[in-house]
């Protein structure tokens, strides 16, 4: 593929970006009460660059400092949990119980650690099971 073709891409789809963010804060100001929801945008970004973000990358530097390297899937672990941990957390947070309850009729918290410790199961079984059979070959 050439440059100009990459670069043709690339601003069709700058544009259509642009285009989908444009539409979305259409939307967003024909709500009855956009700051709400642009509060909980806001919340969003502070809660991955401010949290998420700082922790998967601690846990990135802790494990080379142990002198192991985190590829593959224990990394796509880590970044399952925490857009499951991003998501999870509203309700999760949400303090007393809600007006409706059939809005959140789920126990979140227990639900946001079960995910935890299936993706946890998973990737350990994953690890160990490649490690089994890079010893037999």
């Amino acid at each position: 593929m050439t440059y100009g073709r990459v670069m043709t891409y690339r601003r069709a789809l700058g544009g259509l970006g642009l285009a989908l963010m444009a539409l979305g804060g259409v939307l967003l100001l024909g709500q009855p009460e956009p700051w709400r929801i642009a509060l909980w945008l806001a919340g969003a970004v502070v809660l991955h660059d401010g949290l998420i973000a700082p922790l998967v990358l601690a846990v990135g530097a802790l494990t080379a400092a142990a002198g192991l390297r985190l590829t593959g899937v224990p990394r796509a672990a880590l970044i399952v949990a925490g857009f499951l941990t991003a998501i999870a957390l509203p309700p999760i947070l949400r303090p007393g119980a809600p007006a409706n309850p059939t809005v959140l009729p789920l126990d979140y918290l227990r639900n946001w650690l079960l995910a935890m410790v299936a993706i946890a199961l998973v990737t350990g079984a994953y690890l160990g099971a490649r490690a089994l059979l890079r010893r037999r070959a």
